[in-house]
């Protein structure tokens, strides 16, 4: 865990399009829910690899009838590696280096989307706060986070395979209930119209796809340990896990998602 309450991760932005693209692929949807319409000023917080920005960038600067719009859309992400990936894939869409908990407007914008970031961050109220001040009166939040109960199976036998080892841990993520997140968001000035905890059995890409997910997911809990130890934490895992979730001669992750449409209130 990073000191500035966020979970700390190193990300290889092509290892993460490769092994993890079902990410943001999962959640093409969310972009239904969010409706960019022409016009509008939508900020998408840890965008990644850029490819949903892209896709909201497409919307809101569609050209009118006199050929010209207003909207914008800019993806932020704490990872260079993965900004400078967006910017390479999609030159035309405006990419940041910036942490969600900075966002450099103020009651300016329509939405804020967010994918598969906000568990990222344990201090959630460093992360609301800025959302809530960079939407004007009457915008929304659209965001999708890890629910209650996400990747336990995983993370149960991550932090049991660390502490017999002699490294006790515990998983950094956010993962609240929908109790607790629309009372977080309520009480920092959101009205809540939607919002959905679900189960979304997850596909991991080959015999190697828990590893892989291992590896680029829990970089911060395996960082004290050297290469050897690595591997042999990862395959313990695998063992532990196996008869929960290789499926058919897959993996496949206990993900649980938690949806959230929220509008900020007047004042």
């Amino acid at each position: 865990m990073a000191e500035d309450g966020a979970v700390d991760n190193e990300w290889d932005a092509d290892r993460y399009d490769d092994d993890h693209a079902f990410v943001y692929e999962a959640s093409q949807d969310l972009i239904d829910l969010l409706d960019p319409e022409q016009g509008e000023r939508i900020a998408d917080l840890g965008c990644g690899t850029g490819h949903l920005t892209a896709t909201i960038a497409e919307a809101v600067n569609a050209a009118d009838r006199a050929g010209d719009s207003d909207g914008m859309a800019v993806g932020f992400d704490r990872s260079r590696e993965m900004i400078a990936e967006a910017r390479s894939t999609y030159p035309a869409v405006d990419f940041l280096r910036a942490d969600a908990r900075s966002l450099p407007f103020e009651n300016s914008l329509d939405a804020v989307f967010s994918n598969a970031v906000l568990h990222w961050i344990s201090d959630q109220e460093a992360a609301i706060w800025p959302i809530h001040d960079a939407l004007r009166p009457g915008g929304r939040l659209v965001a999708e986070l890890g629910g209650v109960g996400n990747v336990a199976t995983i993370t149960d036998a991550l932090e049991t395979e660390l502490a017999a080892r002699g490294y006790p841990a515990e998983h950094g993520w956010y993962f609240p209930s929908p109790g607790e997140y629309a009372s977080l968001l309520e009480s920092r000035g959101f009205e809540v119209r939607d919002l959905r905890l679900f189960d979304r059995p997850t596909p991991l890409d080959g015999e190697d796809g828990l590893a892989n997910w291992i590896r680029g997911f829990g970089d911060d809990l395996l960082a004290p340990l050297s290469a050897d130890a690595r591997t042999a934490v990862v395959r313990a895992v695998e063992d532990r896990c196996r008869d929960a979730l290789w499926t058919d001669g897959e993996w496949v992750a206990d993900y649980r998602r938690l949806r959230v449409v929220a509008v900020r209130q007047d004042g």
